[in-house]
């Protein structure tokens, strides 16, 4: 018989339900009967000893809440008797003991991927269009609708048949009531025509609503997100469209480009609007520019890495009370593993971190870091309480339905995500990651705004994991989708790569599941597996403007 329950840590007071349990079932665990006072479904937790208000729940080892009435032994924790509850935290950094894994078997591999001038390889090969400004949106909607296509990056997608079908019944006169149930037709893709450039992955269009209006500040971020695409691994050169006379200057653009790169030697051309006078002298200019920019990026093509060269962003979205004990920690061990091949892992969402601060603290390898880390974390939290919000508001109504029903909870599951390596560096965004091993990076726990900054800071892959499905993608880094449990992997085959829910049934431990993850993050870096967000062409790109975003 397959395990019922689970204790994440030996502290806790609470277990984890495997599997729907009934209210007056008993349950055993590690010797003890439990008798339930409540029906407790599967991901959610019920406690193990009498509970009155006020009392601690812990969970990963961790403060996650507080009884807010008495709770008896065997019953429901829900948003009605707890409330969310964390430890402080300091800046004082405890001596921290990191317990490599075993990498022989990964320590010769390598990775096919793109070379770049800076010493940086790719797992993609990319082209950029990119506006300053939303004024210039439209310029490059003509620019994406003009090349897409021809080039052969387009082809007509399986509902565009679809349409087309419904579309000619109602030319045929078909009534409202007909056309809601009639058939929508056997629609399917058509093959794009042959690439022109085989050599280049695609050409990305960057379309966004920042550049002016904003303040300065937001500005400089944009312009710092913008050069983190620009001199990204995965990124052979762009296009700019400029309007002129934005707050998003292409000189802000071009200095932080330096800052990333200082012997930047990609091909890159900016056309300013108003400098050039006609919108069809603009375009005509882009047409001509671009294509050269891909003839020279086409020469490009993929050559052996070290595996040291791959750097992992860790996001998670539409997390269930099974993320923080399955999807999370295989690839929290897959982001050991790289650490300790030399590469680099992204963990961001600092919503997300709360409650587990000191944690992360004790894993800074300076005072220094702990610090940046400390100081971002306070002003983030303080930001969000005067916007009338706070962490304990993270969690979202599908995270509370399976289980997540603390910040507190939430964010203990979250971190595993980082495994246990030290914290090598602390960045706040837009910053590019320069140094190996584990970086905490300051972003939202906004699925795309996060993803889309650690994609900036430089991620050429991203693992995103997920308990309900989320299809998020982005523009020029694949993003893997793993799920927590094996029946979203069934039912959302076609956005989900892998499925971590093997570790909630027995069949896998989270050792195993890690170095699965990293078999299959080699193959997805080298070409060799195009993961469901870019089959789907999923190009989520949406850049934080430092305001409160949970």
């Amino acid at each position: 018989m397959k395990q019922r329950l689970l204790k994440v840590h030996p502290a806790d007071n609470v277990l984890v339900a495997l599997t729907d349990l009934q209210a007056g079932e008993v349950v055993s665990f590690e010797g003890k009967n439990y008798t339930l006072v409540d029906f407790i479904p599967a991901k959610h937790k019920f406690v193990t000893t009498d509970m009155k208000a006020g009392d601690e729940i812990i969970m990963y080892g961790v403060l996650v809440g507080k009884a807010q009435s008495d709770i008896p032994t065997g019953g429901w924790i829900s948003t009605k008797n707890v409330k969310h509850a964390a430890h402080g935290f300091n800046s004082e950094a405890h001596q921290h003991e990191w317990h490599k894994p075993d990498v022989s078997k990964w320590q010769d591999r390598t990775f096919m991927g793109f070379h770049r001038p800076d010493g940086s390889v790719g797992t993609g090969n990319y082209w950029l269009v990119i506006p300053m400004v939303f004024c210039e949106n439209r310029n490059v909607e003509v620019l994406q609708e003009s090349l897409v296509k021809p080039l052969g990056y387009g082809r007509k997608k399986a509902y565009e048949s679809k349409a087309q079908h419904l579309i000619n019944k109602v030319r045929g006169g078909i009534s409202v009531d007909e056309i809601l149930y009639t058939e929508v037709g056997d629609g399917h893709d058509e093959e794009a025509a042959p690439k022109v450039f085989p050599n280049v992955d695609g050409i990305k269009f960057l379309t966004h609503e920042g550049g002016c209006g904003g303040t300065r500040q937001d500005a400089q971020a944009l312009c710092g997100l913008l050069a983190g695409y620009v001199t990204h691994s995965n990124v052979a050169g762009a296009t700019i469209l400029s309007l002129g006379c934005q707050n998003a200057q292409v000189s802000m653009l071009q200095e932080e480009i330096a800052k990333r790169d200082p012997n930047f030697a990609k091909p890159l051309y900016i056309i300013d609007q108003q400098k050039t006078g006609k919108e069809s002298d603009v375009l005509d200019n882009a047409l001509r520019q671009t294509l050269a920019g891909l003839i020279q990026a086409n020469e490009n093509t993929r050559q052996p890495a070290p595996l040291s060269k791959i750097t992992i962003g860790l996001e998670c979205g539409g997390s269930d009370g099974f993320s923080g004990i399955s999807a999370n920690p295989a690839i929290g061990y897959t982001s050991d593993l790289l650490v300790a091949l030399g590469g680099s892992v992204i963990l961001a969402e600092f919503p997300e971190l709360c409650g587990v601060e000191q944690n992360l603290i004790d894993r800074c390898v300076d005072s220094g870091k702990a610090e940046r880390f400390s100081s971002l974390m306070r002003t983030y939290a303080q930001r969000a309480e005067e916007a009338g919000s706070g962490f304990d508001m993270n969690p979202s109504p599908g995270n509370i339905k399976d289980g997540l029903i603390t910040d507190a909870i939430k964010s203990a599951g979250a971190a595993k995500k980082a495994g246990t390596s030290p914290v090598a560096d602390v960045l706040d965004y837009p910053e590019k990651v320069t140094k190996p091993g584990l970086t905490l990076l300051c972003t939202p726990g906004n699925d795309v705004e996060s993803t889309t900054a650690e994609v900036a800071s430089g991620a050429n892959v991203v693992l995103f994991t997920t308990g309900l499905g989320t299809p998020t993608g982005n523009p020029i880094t694949p993003v893997i989708k793993l799920s927590s449990n094996t029946a979203l992997y069934n039912r959302m085959s076609d956005i989900i790569d892998l499925n971590t829910g093997t570790i909630i049934e027995g069949d896998e431990t989270i050792q195993q599941a890690g170095e699965r993850i990293l078999d299959y993050v080699i193959k997805v870096a080298s070409g060799e597996v195009k993961v469901s967000a870019v089959t789907h062409g999923q190009d989520d790109f949406i850049p934080w403007k430092r305001g409160v975003s949970l």
